[in-house]
């Protein structure tokens, strides 16, 4: 049984029914300041954690007076434009006095189909994550639109586990997990305590149905452990609304756990060995040396440079016999490796007119 003692990076999605009251429109601010209380334990214990929270929408609406029922498109984005700060401040405070550091990332759908949008989000998170910061995740509701929206923060949650590397996803929900069939109709429906593979029966078993503030399903959250244990992440459905949900889920509350194929950095590592390269680079003997010692590739290694790729495609890595070392994903397309080949990191800003990565390749994005 997977536990969440074990998680690494535990990504944490936050529903809108959660945070927000229903009545009043407002924070449930006792609700958020046990989660609080719960991010520091886990940071304390040595887990990096991601947030990934609605309610910009839901607090935005309440302070606009727009009441409760569907919104227009142009009524959604004002509201979440409004409700966002609010959103942002109200983690700041209840996890400043833990001395924890919370960012605010907001992102669309298009954020993770584009190559570059998705390298920049990946490189950003990691960033923050390497310095102890708590990012809180959002959809960008002031500017997306429906053909740029994931359209559920479960969806979204299981992609930001995959592009951070988490071990563990958590969907805190209105229910204790998934069910043989819907438990408000019939009294026999069970529990599933773990899902070891996600098969059609289990796809069948879930409903469609979302509670009040929220837009996801059943439907949505098995789909988004789809995503996750490809990726190799844990994830687990639990009731949310109770004090205190992450230290209830650590010491056994009901949830059902779905178990992940393989550790998220295989998964990541087959990924990418089963990418045709775009190009290749040629790297002299001291690059070769210091790629077998687990280095990043540098420009000052690389001697030549075939192809025609862009940022973040797959490139083969030779050396200078011609032998292939491996495969990594560039973070700088054809045109400036032509220029940075065989130049200093520290010389990247004056070449290309503007900061670059001191990697070309970095180790995370390699397979040797």
């Amino acid at each position: 049984m997977a536990s969440l003692s074990q998680a690494r990076r535990l990504v944490v999605k936050i529903g809108s029914a959660l945070l927000v009251d229903r009545v009043g429109g407002g924070l449930r601010q006792d609700w958020l300041s046990g989660l609080a209380l719960d991010v520091a334990m886990l940071k304390a214990a040595g887990t990096d954690v991601v947030l990934v929270s609605s309610g910009s929408i839901a607090l935005g609406r309440g302070v606009l007076g727009l009441g409760y029922g569907a919104l227009a498109l142009e009524q959604s984005q004002a509201a979440a434009a409004v409700g966002q700060i609010r959103l942002a401040r109200a983690y700041e405070e209840v996890l400043q006095p833990h001395g924890i550091i919370t960012a605010q990332v907001l992102v669309t759908l298009e954020d993770s189909a584009d190559r570059r949008r998705y390298l920049n989000s990946r490189a950003t998170l990691a960033q923050l994550l390497s310095l102890g910061v708590v990012p809180i995740v959002n959809e960008n509701d002031t500017i997306a639109t429906d053909e740029i929206r994931f359209g559920d923060n479960d969806r979204l949650a299981a992609q930001v586990a995959v592009t951070v590397g988490a071990d563990q996803l958590v969907l805190l929900s209105d229910v204790d997990g998934l069910y043989t069939a819907n438990p408000q109709i019939d009294p026999g429906a069970r529990r599933l305590d773990q899902v070891a593979a996600i098969t059609p029966e289990i796809e069948a078993m879930a409903g469609d149905a979302g509670s009040g503030l929220s837009k996801g399903g059943m439907k949505t959250k098995v789909m988004a452990a789809k995503t996750a244990t490809g990726a190799g992440c844990a994830m687990a459905i639990t009731e949310g609304s109770r004090d205190r949900p992450l230290s209830a889920l650590a010491a056994g509350a009901p949830a059902t756990w779905f178990l992940a194929e393989n550790d998220p950095k295989a998964a990541r590592k087959r990924w990418i060995t089963a990418m045709k390269p775009q190009g290749a680079v040629t790297v002299d003997g001291g690059a070769e040396r210091a790629l077998g010692r687990g280095k990043s590739l540098l420009p000052a290694g690389i001697v030549r440079v075939e192809g025609r790729f862009g940022r973040g495609d797959p490139v083969a890595i030779q050396n200078v016999s011609g032998r292939r070392l491996g495969i990594g994903l560039t973070r700088y397309t054809y045109d400036e490796a032509v220029l940075l080949q065989g130049r200093r990191s520290g010389d990247i800003e004056s070449i290309l007119g503007y900061p670059g990565r001191a990697a070309f390749i970095h180790r995370d994005d390699m397979v040797l």
